[in-house]
């Protein structure tokens, strides 16, 4: 339950308007950290909503694939340019972003991950690595703006932090194919 409340106080503290208008005028804030919290909040929260709405999640998300689809079309959704300049110039989108992506990809992200399995895992980040990819090389390479309330700088900046990103997770998916990972997630059985 202490989970819920951490991820509730972010998510509020999030959109306190000093907050909200200080992480929206850096485009790199904007998007790496302010929506990045925002998912984080609903994973917080997720396990309250598993509690109260268990039926719910057994009933549509048994394999965790729906989830996992549900949570990826919210992610590429705020990675558009335009969805960006649409949160900080139309309050209903903005609401969405506070809505979409704490409640429809933190938590059912959360709920899918121990439902699938260690491949589709990999799948998952192989995926996530293709977008990033993606949106690293149209904000590093674009000639013009792509969004029209941040400069230039600003859009490249977002566009290397993807492509540390893209980094990261080819260095995590070698971690995960080339290293014995049963010693680190060995069966819960053996330590009861």
């Amino acid at each position: 339950m202490k989970q819920f409340w951490y991820g509730l106080a972010l998510l509020v503290f999030l959109a306190l308007p000093p907050v909200r208008e200080l992480l929206e005028s850096v485009m790199a804030f904007h998007m790496h950290m302010q929506m990045m919290l925002l998912f984080v909040s609903g994973l917080l929260m997720a396990p309250f909503f598993q509690k109260r709405f268990g039926h719910i999640f057994e009933s549509f998300n048994k394999t965790g694939l729906p989830g996992v689809v549900i949570f990826l079309v919210i992610v590429v959704y705020w990675m558009m340019p335009r969805a960006m300049d649409e949160a900080l110039e139309i309050w209903y989108v903005e609401l969405w972003k506070f809505i979409s992506l704490p409640f429809l990809a933190g938590v059912p992200l959360r709920d899918s991950w121990k439902k699938i399995s260690k491949t589709f895992e990999v799948v998952l980040f192989l995926v996530l690595m293709v977008i990033f990819a993606v949106m690293a090389y149209l904000y590093i390479f674009a000639e013009s703006t792509l969004c029209n309330n941040y400069l230039m700088i600003d859009q490249q900046t977002v566009g290397w932090g993807f492509a540390f990103f893209t980094l990261c997770i080819i260095m995590y998916i070698l971690l995960v194919l080339f290293t014995d990972q049963s010693q680190y997630f060995g069966d819960d059985s053996e330590t009861s």
